[in-house]
This record gives C-alpha cells, sequence and structure tokens, in this order.
C-alpha cells in the first residue's frame, strides 16, 4: 500500500529547520518567543530545542536583558542561538578572474583563506589543483580533519562552467566531472551553485548586524558582464536564479547607436555599462589632451587602459571629457537600477561590485536621486562580502543545503552525494 502525508522524522526535521532559521534571522531568541513564532507549544520547542542543544548544534547564552527598567513577573527568558562552531563550512568560488578557497564558522565568520588570480590560459587542472592543495592546507593548518566539516561549497560564475568542465544538461549546469574530481580527496557533501546566487545569500545570513530588510533583495554583480538574482523571504527566485544573466540583455540606453555583438541590439546593459565596455568607453577618449590623468598613470600606452587605472584617474581627477564619460555610466546604471527595483520590488537592492570607489558610489547616488527618485536611492546599498572573502559564496551555498534547509541532521547531508 502506498504510503502518504509526511513522517514523523520530515516533521522533526521542518521544525528544527523553522528553529534555526528563526534564529538564523533574529539571532539571540527565545523558546518562548519562537514558540510563539511558530505556533507551537511551549513543551514541543523545549523538546526540539533541548535534543539540538544535546548535539551541540544551539547553545544558551544567557536571560534576556529587558531595557525597560521594571521587568515583567514570572520566569526569566532564557535566549539561545546556534553553535557557531558546531561544523566549519569549507567554500569554494570560482570566478573569471579568481579561485577563492576558504573556511568559516556556520554564521560566516572568516577562519582562514586562499586565494589564487586565474586568466583566460588556465587551465582546468591549475584550478582544481590549488583547489585542492588549498582545501588540504586550510585543514592541516587549522587542525581540523574532515569529521569537522559540514561540508564544501562551491560557488561558480556561469562563465566558467566550460572551463570547468560543466556540462548543460536540459538547461541545467551538471557538475559532475569537478564532483569526482573533488570528492575522491575530500569525502564530505559537496552543493555546486552558482556564484551569483551563494553571494546574494551570503549578503542574507552572513549579516553582522541582523537586518530584517535583508530579506527580500534583489542582488547585481557588476563585471565584466552583470548578473542579477532576486530573493524572496531570503531564498531565491528560481525564475532569476535559473537565468542570471537576463540582465546582460537589458536595455539602458535607447538613443545608442552601436550594435552588441553578443545580443545584436544597441543600448543593451552588456555593451554600455559592463567593466568592458567602461574601459572602451575611456579609450574612445585616450589622449594627452583629453585625459591627462590617465595618460600619465597608463605612461602614454593605450594597452595599459585597464580597470584599475581608469580608478585611479577618477579619484585623482581627470579632464572635463573624462567625468562627462563617468556621469554618463552613473545615469545609465541609475536607469538600470530604477527598472530593476520596480521589476522585483525589493527591500533592497545590494550591489556587488569590487571596482567601485566611495566616489564611484557617490557619484552612482547622485545620478539616481535626479533619474530614480529619493525612494530607490534609499534602497541601494552595496554588498557585505569583501573581494578577498569570495569564497563566502561557497559557504552560504552549503550552510544553507545541508545546515539549515536539513535541520542539522547529518545523516541527510550525506545523502547529497549519493549521485557521485
Amino acid at each position: 500500500m502506498q504510503q502518504h502525508g509526511i513522517s514523523k522524522l520530515d516533521l522533526k526535521r521542518q521544525n528544527r529547520m523553522q528553529v534555526l532559521k528563526i534564529l538564523k534571522r533574529r539571532g539571540p531568541t527565545s523558546r518562548i518567543d519562537i514558540a510563539n513564532m511558530l505556533k507551537l507549544t511551549r513543551a514541543a520547542v523545549t523538546i526540539i530545542t533541548n535534543e539540538m542543544m544535546e548535539q551541540g548544534i544551539i547553545v544558551e547564552i544567557g536571560e534576556f536583558k529587558h531595557t525597560d527598567e521594571k521587568a515583567p513577573r514570572g520566569r526569566k527568558k532564557i535566549l539561545i542561538d546556534i553553535n557557531q562552531n558546531y561544523k566549519f563550512v569549507l567554500g569554494v568560488c570560482i570566478e573569471e578572474n579568481i579561485v577563492s578557497v576558504g573556511l568559516s564558522t556556520l554564521v560566516g565568520a572568516v577562519l582562514d583563506k586562499r586565494n589564487k588570480t586565474i586568466y583566460k590560459k588556465t587551465e582546468y587542472l591549475e584550478i582544481t589543483d590549488f583547489i585542492k592543495t588549498s582545501l588540504k592546507g586550510i585543514l592541516v593548518d587549522n587542525c581540523l580533519t574532515t569529521k569537522d566539516i559540514l561540508g564544501i561549497g562551491f560557488g561558480i560564475f556561469p562563465s566558467m562552467y566550460q572551463r570547468l568542465r560543466v556540462t548543460i544538461e536540459n538547461g541545467e549546469p551538471n557538475f559532475i566531472k569537478l564532483a569526482n574530481d573533488i570528492y575522491s580527496q575530500f569525502p564530505v557533501p559537496l552543493i555546486f551553485d552558482n556564484s551569483v546566487k551563494g553571494t546574494a545569500m551570503a549578503n542574507i545570513d552572513f549579516q553582522p548586524d541582523k537586518d530584517e530588510n535583508r530579506q527580500n533583495i534583489a542582488f547585481l554583480q557588476v563585471g565584466k558582464s552583470l548578473h542579477f538574482v532576486v530573493t524572496n523571504l531570503s531564498d531565491p527566485v528560481y525564475s532569476y536564479d535559473n537565468r542570471t544573466d537576463f540582465v546582460d540583455r537589458m536595455i539602458v540606453k535607447t538613443n545608442a547607436t552601436e550594435i552588441c555583438p553578443k545580443c545584436g541590439k544597441k543600448g543593451c546593459v552588456r555593451n554600455e555599462i559592463s567593466i568592458p565596455a567602461i574601459i572602451k568607453k575611456i579609450r574612445d577618449i585616450y589622449s594627452e589632451e583629453k585625459t591627462p590623468t590617465l595618460y600619465r598613470i597608463t605612461g602614454g600606452n593605450p594597452d595599459n587602459i585597464g580597470i584599475e587605472a581608469i580608478k585611479r584617474a577618477n579619484m585623482e581627477g581627470d579632464s572635463e571629457e573624462f567625468a562627462q564619460v563617468f556621469d554618463e555610466i552613473c545615469d545609465l546604471y541609475a536607469v538600470l537600477l530604477n527598472n530593476l527595483y520596480y521589476a522585483t520590488n525589493p527591500q533592497k537592492i545590494v550591489i556587488q561590485c569590487f571596482d567601485i570607489t566611495a566616489r564611484l558610489y557617490e557619484g552612482l547616488r547622485k545620478s539616481l536621486l535626479k533619474i530614480a527618485g529619493e525612494q530607490v536611492t534609499k534602497k541601494i546599498s552595496l554588498s557585505i562580502i569583501e573581494e578577498k572573502h569570495r569564497f563566502l559564496s561557497g559557504c552560504a551555498l552549503a550552510i544553507r543545503e545541508l545546515f539549515y534547509t536539513r535541520g542539522g541532521f547529518d545523516t541527510y547531508a550525506e545523502d547529497i552525494n549519493s549521485q557521485l
């Protein structure tokens, strides 16, 4: 006879998952408050949390401190929180110019890291050898074994799929080749996904100060191409998650004359405000007369024009022509952010751009106020993930799947690798 309904184990896992999600979102919370939020009895929450405490998943951290002069009578609230050192997590992020490997706690506190610059000609074996060597070195340096590790999360930028031997089957990436290569030396649960999605989740899950307005975010990652993810109640919306690069084809300049060689359109994001597009716009005006500061910085050689040189020229202050190009770029970004905001209605739009400076960000905010108004401008913020900690993208992916979604049950996490 076919069984229907939810099993006791599934119900227990679901309740534990909800407890962990509350603690992730709010930080230290009492059992009474958890019971009220989950609409469970206090006795039920006590049973659930006591078992999790026995397993070392959560810990009591003391009494709730009342800010009022008079504390209510009765039993005092005892706060519980996630034991961030219950297990450790290894994260790997592979993007167009870097491989980042590191170790974190369950709340994203960085414990160790290794980064390697890569280039177009950097081959698969060089990348995977660096990952394996780094993973091994991190474990040794921190006196850990695979038993201490919840799992390894891999955040991979979509443009790197082919180089990493990731195939696309029915529109979905298949990471089996890379997974087998890593699992042969590190037999722990492995999670693979889009690095943009992982970094978006890291911005929600790893906040130093809990911010209820980072649950439903629109996340824009800026680089050689632009990628976009929308989250709802802290989880990525699948329709966006599955095609993060669609934003590259959005039109931001209606009077553009140049056709994009990739999408065939005029005025698209890729052709107007991606990093390569910005470099091209600056090169078009490059000369000793029109861009004297940049000309000096690059030694009069246009081949030396890169984003770092452009950033430096912008910080030092260059010509009026140079400033006009940047004003136009900021205006086009404002158009894009305005459109993304009204299309997705997020609590926050978070921008990940490792090349942005304080001066550029201020210019963007001025353009936003001019074009989109205060309502949109106040919703914009920068990512909390530093360039040297890109591996947190992988950590966020692993922690979401192997800890929160599974209620802290190790046996469920181990099932992940049954496909390998």
